[in-house]
């Protein structure tokens, strides 16, 4: 935090002159020009006042005491199990968990999309939804009626209707790709899984597959470079169970490819522990990079190469937007959060 005694060392004159001026004291003879140097300084160095930082807390006290009573829903689209074995959920979740904490909102609702299907009459005793994950519109629409105040996290949808946070899935995984084929790397599988969107039939929900745009850049990719092989396509399941038994399933094919491209951290140590079991080194004889940045992909044997995606602040900003939008704004918002590629051992050394 920033001092007095620090805008007193910048601007070269005392500290009590500093708080004099900073106080508007006006029996201060200092000229026109130290004070506006001081004024300038403090304003660089964001400078508070003890009654404005006061003040400042006050102003916070009264937010959070004014949201002890908001009543927030946090709608999953995965089972228990899903969740479970996807780490990703889990984070965005905790995210929404830990920001409703800092922002004093003790009641949370946590709500598995499948027993909310016969009670969505309970959604309007809620002042917003935080939905997380992939909603057929037909859905969405229905829980409008319910509940106006819904913020969409991982999913794009109307933008005249939705606030939404969501990142680019092609642009996160062509950063994968590209990050490879750089390196030389030509002969690359795929090991995935299978993205599905929850939708309602005669009363009751059930998923249905989608197309994965982390596979269908992986393709895309391929082909441009005349390289694309369909029997190193290996597709499951999002679980770790899933990257062993594909990883399994690519060595007993022989010919083993250079590099892959796994979709999900999750899968990638699953399949890392397939390579180990068979003495494959990595990246020594198989480089990976893989999707998500999970906390345990720089743990691992060797640590991930893998494309961050910043799961828990998707669940933080959808608490705060809801909240903005609690406060009265009514224009929807969309935002895309950033994805980087998070360099580790994996993916080895360039190949030229």
């Amino acid at each position: 935090m920033v001092t007095i005694k620090d805008i007193a060392k910048r601007t070269n004159v005392s500290a009590s002159t500093v708080s004099r001026v900073l106080n508007y004291d006006e029996t201060l003879s200092a000229s026109p020009e130290t004070k506006q140097k001081i004024f300038n300084t403090a304003k660089e160095l964001n400078y508070r006042t003890v009654k404005s930082r006061r003040l400042q807390t006050q102003t916070q006290s009264t937010e959070i005491a004014k949201r002890e009573n908001t009543k927030i829903g946090m709608v999953l689209l995965q089972s228990k199990e899903e969740e479970a074995s996807d780490p990703y959920w889990l984070s965005i979740r905790e995210g929404i968990e830990k920001e409703c904490t800092a922002q004093g909102i003790s009641s949370l609702k946590l709500i598995r999309l499948q027993h909310m299907v016969k009670a969505r009459e309970e959604l309007s005793e809620l002042d917003g939804l935080l939905i997380v994950g992939r909603i057929d519109y037909p859905i969405l629409q229905s829980i409008r009626e319910y509940n106006r105040n819904i913020i969409l996290i991982n999913q794009d949808a109307n933008e005249e209707e939705y606030d939404s946070i969501i990142f680019d899935y092609e642009k996160a995984a062509s950063l994968a790709m590209d990050h490879l084929l750089a390196r030389g790397y030509k002969r690359i599988g795929y090991i995935g899984g299978t993205e599905r969107i929850s939708v309602e039939e005669a009363q009751s929900l059930k998923k249905i597959y989608t197309p994965d745009a982390r596979k269908t850049i992986y393709e895309s990719k391929m082909k441009q470079h005349g390289a694309d092989e369909p029997t190193l396509l290996f597709v499951k399941e999002y679980s770790i169970q899933s990257g062993y038994d594909l990883m399994k399933e690519a060595m007993a094919q022989g010919n083993l490819p250079e590099a892959f491209f796994i979709a999900s951290d999750s899968m990638a140590i699953g399949a890392l522990r397939a390579l180990h079991e068979a003495n494959i080194q990595v990246p020594d004889d198989v480089a990976i990079v893989s999707f998500n940045d999970i906390e345990m992909a720089k743990f691992t044997s060797p640590p991930l190469t893998t494309v961050k995606i910043p799961t828990e602040e998707m669940g933080r900003l959808g608490v705060r937007m809801m909240i903005d939008r609690l406060d009265g704004r009514e224009m929807p918002i969309k935002i895309m959060v950033p994805t980087t590629l998070t360099i580790r051992e994996s993916c080895g050394t360039s190949r030229q």
